[in-house]
């Protein structure tokens, strides 16, 4: 079979083309499952099986353990945590040290699998003002993160760049019913990337000594140039099956710009507490 020779400027124009195209196509995946991982409510920040967390720290001495999986979609791209470790230890009165290790999995629409070692998340919740039972003034604590470049980017698995998460959160109960939330600031740097605002507010009732119910709503600023403020919700609960064995689970959406931010979410968790 005869080949019939290329020309050398359609050739290389072929693949120049082809090469900016598919640069195109990564960096939209890599977009992609950035924001699904910062939207993913058991990654970056969690107070399980929440987005919003509380103030409220591990008694001193104390441990919580938490195997857990979390997912978000939005156009083009499924990603999350499959599984995923999470540690809270009480070290000191009113002072609680926190560790997630994940394993994390993105599959962008029309590409593969990917799925490997996550970002490893560290953090340290402080107590400052315990609640008032019987009055109004709230339980309130600090809750600062930070967002360790464990994972690969460039397979969709982490950000790239350490980022630090510096919130503050209030809680109060009311006979069978708590509430709690807050917000902070997000300090994410990379190219293209903005520093952004995360605000979120929970409401949930005991409904039998078991089981707790709840949702929460949340919004989130712009966290790169071109991206749009979002805003979402979930719905979920806490079920006791004894003392120190406890499932969580949530489910939601976005409310605004749902497309590229959290067209459904998820967070499931086996808890053992002791």
């Amino acid at each position: 079979m005869a080949i019939t020779p290329r020309d050398p400027v359609t050739t290389l124009a072929g693949t120049a083309a082809a090469s900016a195209s598919h640069g195109r196509r990564r960096l939209a995946v890599l977009q992609a499952a950035l924001a699904a991982a910062l939207l993913a409510p058991g990654s970056a920040l969690a107070g399980p099986p929440f987005r919003t967390d509380d103030p409220e720290p591990v008694d001193y001495g104390h441990w919580e353990v938490y195997g857990f999986s979390t997912a978000t979609q939005i156009r083009g791209d499924t990603s999350g945590i499959l599984p995923g470790l999470e540690v809270n230890y009480g070290a000191a009165p009113d002072l609680q040290l926190h560790l997630i290790a994940p394993l994390a999995f993105d599959q962008p629409s029309g590409g593969g699998w990917q799925s490997g070692y996550g970002d490893t998340e560290l953090g340290m919740k402080y107590r400052f003002v315990q609640e008032d039972a019987k009055g109004w003034r709230p339980m309130v604590g600090i809750f600062p993160l930070l967002e360790a470049p464990t994972g690969d980017a460039e397979r969709g698995l982490g950000a790239g760049h350490a980022r630090e998460f510096l919130p503050v959160w209030l809680q109060k109960s009311f006979g069978g019913w708590q509430t709690y939330g807050g917000g902070g600031y997000w300090i994410n740097p990379g190219a293209g990337n903005k520093n952004y605002w995360f605000a979120g507010w929970q409401l949930q009732r005991q409904i039998t000594e078991q089981l707790a119910l709840g949702g929460e709503i949340f919004h989130q600023t712009a966290d790169s140039a071109g991206a749009s403020d979002s805003t979402g919700f979930n719905l979920g609960g806490i079920f006791d099956i004894t003392e120190h064995h406890h499932l969580l689970f949530s489910a939601g959406r976005g409310l605004e710009n749902a497309t590229e931010s959290n067209e459904f979410s998820y967070y499931v968790a086996y808890q053992l507490t002791f």
